[in-house]
């Protein structure tokens, strides 16, 4: 069975139109099952009253679609949210009232600007099922999106594969805390299955945590998945400051990076080489070569005020 996952920004009405709702917290997530795929769609809820959620939504999945009703600053932030994640392949939609020659003028020149221009929901359909799903292979890790307890069943995390694959009795580690966890058992699309691989969408069933003592973006993986690092003293990153921001960065202020499906607060330095140095006040997960985006979510402006590339 393949997956294929999508996050859906702009005006998201159209995900009920696309599939069933799910999971709904900040964000919402709709699902659809064919013969041969199951179809996840990943809608920021809370946006654009809190800019964490779209940053979130657009980490988790690996197809775009971005559906404009009218170009305004939040269409800006959607973009940059998109080209901090360096997403190549989308799909656009746009109202009859949405300008379209403006609307490529404020893509270009970022990573989605060869994002694919479409009519109509029924075009949308037709081109992503003929979508392949994008397969990592490799040691496992899981970021996790929610975490439950069930009443008979223990702790519950959702969440999608985004390298390798996991089987029920797999001991796994989770990270940044580090505790070993047994998965009791898996499902996909509500259905139990003994084994799913990248880039499925799982439920599981996990022994050895409690769902309280998991934050949104901990990962799940391998034991022995020597690329992933916890960062806890300050990490050098590539530094790109957003020509939408005005203000100025400083050493002392604390900001909030968005890596991975993790939100946590941060301050800066910047090296006489051109990039900075990121302190955590807070442990995250992350790898060398890993995208982020630096946010100032109480900002009037754009709140996505910079990304980069952890080092």
């Amino acid at each position: 069975m393949k997956s294929i996952n999508f996050v859906i920004v702009g005006d998201y009405q159209i995900a009920s139109e696309l599939g069933k709702k799910g999971t709904t917290t900040d964000l919402s997530i709709y699902d659809r099952k064919t013969q041969d795929t199951i179809y996840t769609w990943t809608v920021p809820i809370t946006f654009p009253d809190k800019i964490q959620s779209l940053m979130q939504a657009t980490n988790i999945a690996e197809y775009a679609i971005l559906n404009v009703t009218k170009i305004d600053k939040y269409l800006g932030e959607q973009v940059l949210a998109l080209d901090a994640v360096n997403f190549s392949e989308g799909f656009i939609l746009h109202s009859y009232e949405v300008d379209e020659t403006k609307l490529k003028t404020l893509i270009k020149n970022t990573a989605i600007s060869d994002f694919q221009f479409l009519d109509n929901i029924d075009q949308l359909r037709q081109q992503m099922s003929r979508l392949e799903p994008k397969n990592l292979e490799g040691q496992c890790i899981i970021p996790i999106d929610h975490a439950f307890n069930v009443k008979g069943v223990g702790t519950v995390v959702l969440g999608v594969i985004k390298q390798g694959a996991v089987k029920t009795f797999d001991h796994l580690k989770i990270l940044p805390s580090g505790k070993d966890i047994l998965v009791r058992s898996i499902q996909m699309h509500d259905d139990p299955v003994t084994e799913c691989k990248s880039p499925a969408r799982v439920g599981l069933a996990v022994k050895g945590v409690d769902a309280d003592d998991i934050s949104r973006g901990d990962v799940l993986c391998s034991p022995g998945s020597l690329n992933l690092k916890v960062a806890t003293d300050a990490i050098p990153a590539g530094f790109i400051k957003s020509p939408y921001y005005k203000g100025d960065l400083t050493d002392n202020q604390t900001y909030v990076i968005s890596v991975g499906i993790q939100i946590k607060p941060v301050k800066i330095r910047y090296n006489t080489t051109g990039t900075i140095q990121i302190s955590p006040e807070k442990s995250f997960v992350f790898f060398s070569g890993q995208k982020y985006a630096l946010l100032k979510p109480d900002n009037v402006g754009t709140r996505i005020i910079a990304k980069g590339i952890i080092q």
